[in-house]
């Protein structure tokens, strides 16, 4: 097998808030939208961002871990400067992003904020200036 992600796929509570935050917020173009199902948008050469209504994901899937807390993922878009990272963050408070944290220097050399989608999701925005950094963008 190779070592390869092709699909992000979360579960959302609200589709419709969903598609207003990525796609009407955000400026992401979907490539494939079925109205009170999915939402996909293509997030990398190969790489495609999932968003599936919470009783289509269940159906496919299986029942969703609920509780308290953030759940235990985060999606990171890395950039490359420190002032994409703010204007990133910038630009999903506009689009109704919340929480929105604002971006610091981290003990590993990069600069990173994170905000929430819907859903609660984390994106971390970030710029790495290490080798991971030059992994993800050339």
């Amino acid at each position: 097998m190779d070592p390869r992600v092709s699909f992000i796929t979360l579960a959302v509570a609200d589709l419709d808030a969903t598609r207003r935050f990525y796609v009407d917020g955000l400026g992401w173009q979907p490539e494939m939208d079925v109205p009170g199902e999915v939402l996909m948008i293509k997030v990398g050469d190969r790489l495609l961002l999932s968003l599936w209504v919470e009783p289509a994901f269940e159906g496919e899937i299986g029942p969703i871990r609920r509780g308290p807390g953030l759940a235990p993922i985060s999606l990171a878009h890395n950039v490359a400067t420190r002032e994409e990272v703010d204007a990133v963050l910038e630009a999903a408070r506009a689009a109704g992003a919340h929480p929105v944290r604002e971006a610091e220097e981290r003990d590993w050399g990069g600069y990173t904020g994170y905000f929430g989608d819907p859903d609660g999701y984390r994106w971390e925005i970030a710029w790495n200036p290490g080798p991971v950094g030059r992994l993800v963008l050339p």
